[in-house]
């Protein structure tokens, strides 16, 4: 028996059912816009629960004119029109990469508006069995979390599954930065290299690579001790260009202890010297630590040659397991490491390095803290014996 459409006028949400002539049913419903969406259905029964499904949706604001979207057509559309205009262009790009490389091909044929917390979970899963690492996995879930929290906000979805997926655990690395013994030895070392100022200032400030590279003299004033952080250089499609720094604590001014002064007038004579040489070649950037014709510096040259230089000064502690493999951004932690041992706190020391919440600081440098914590104890120890 069918149920012939009502021809009355009905309000935005309410529906009609009918029976169509192949035996389908059919359910019709009215949308704000004035359009009308149809809901198809093996028998009746199933096509109510359909279109209740739907009211509730529609009630709650869901664009149901958008539940065949799929997940892969919403990513492309988020980067372009939400991503790209407000991230940095290198965050920007590994989004990209990770919807590209992991994202589309796990979930990008699933709607929008089906997806379900197991889809994501069985990609992390098949992410996990695959080799990749738990940062990798975590990246991919937070990357996706951030887009479906904008497809919320669109009423695309009625609630973030990526929230309800817990992300893979990991060990977080332990931060093993040089000593205040080996500061001065590695400082000594590599006094006259051509890095040498610059290993000198990056743990002098504790300024990220990127920033290092694109602080300019004109932020720096040697007869104030100070320098200011105003913009970072990151290679964007392999063109060194000028960006904002990472957050806004990041665009910030620092004072200078007099060794780092130092290390910055003989960066300033050495680099004038490099100017007379390249002559005609010279290419004014105008910046502090750049390559022998003045050109942005390449992030691997540096790198590798920082590990060269810690692996000959440092070789018996390295053979021994004294000292573990340094990476450049080891310096920052090594200024870190410095401060907590002068007795700074962690909102001095998440003021200098530029983070955004002093939490990440705490979590970061929470072993760090915990030796001083105990070298705090044993000189209260020391006291109280005296009067024990």
């Amino acid at each position: 028996m069918t149920q012939s459409t009502k021809s009355t006028r009905r309000g935005h949400h309410e529906g009609t059912i009918r029976q169509r002539s192949d035996g389908t049913w059919e359910a019709r419903l009215s949308l704000p816009d004035g359009k009308r969406k149809s809901l198809y259905a093996k028998s009746q029964r199933e096509v109510r629960d359909r279109l209740r499904a739907a009211q509730r949706d529609a009630e709650n604001g869901l664009d149901l004119t958008a539940r065949t979207q799929t997940v892969g057509q919403f990513l492309d559309r988020w980067l372009t029109d939400v991503a790209k205009p407000n991230l940095r262009p290198k965050t920007h790009h590994s989004y990209a990469q990770l919807v590209r490389l992991h994202l589309k091909p796990h979930l990008g044929h699933h709607q929008l508006a089906k997806l379900t917390p197991q889809h994501i979970q069985a990609m992390m899963t098949k992410q996990s069995a695959a080799g990749l690492s738990p940062r990798t996995v975590q990246y991919t879930r937070a990357v996706l979390r951030r887009a479906l929290g904008q497809a919320l906000k669109w009423s695309l979805v009625t609630r973030n599954v990526a929230t309800l997926v817990d992300p893979p655990l990991s060990d977080q690395k332990e931060v093993t930065p040089l000593t205040v013994e080996q500061v001065a030895r590695f400082l000594r070392a590599t006094r006259d290299d051509r890095y040498g100022p610059l290993y000198h200032v990056a743990i002098g400030t504790g300024l990220r690579q990127g920033e290092l590279f694109g602080l300019r003299w004109r932020d720096v004033d040697l007869d104030d001790a100070s320098l200011t952080v105003r913009f970072a250089m990151q290679r964007i499609d392999g063109k060194p260009t000028f960006v904002e720094p990472k957050t806004k604590r990041s665009r910030r001014t620092l004072a200078l202890d007099p060794t780092t002064v130092d290390a910055l007038r003989r960066q300033r004579i050495a680099q004038l010297e490099a100017r007379l040489l390249a002559g005609a070649q010279w290419q004014d950037w105008d910046l502090v630590f750049a390559s022998s014709i003045g050109t942005p510096l390449e992030s691997s040259n540096v790198t590798h040659r920082f590990q060269e230089r810690i692996a000959a000064i440092f070789t018996a502690e390295l053979k021994a397991g004294e000292l573990t493999r340094q990476r450049f951004h080891d310096l920052r932690h090594c200024a870190a490491s410095l401060l907590l041992g002068q007795g700074a706190d962690m909102r001095e020391i998440m003021e200098q390095l530029g983070h955004s919440q002093i939490a990440m600081t705490a979590n970061t440098y929470t072993h760090l803290s915990k030796e001083l914590k105990r070298a705090t104890a044993d000189r209260m120890g020391a006291a109280l014996k005296v009067v024990s």
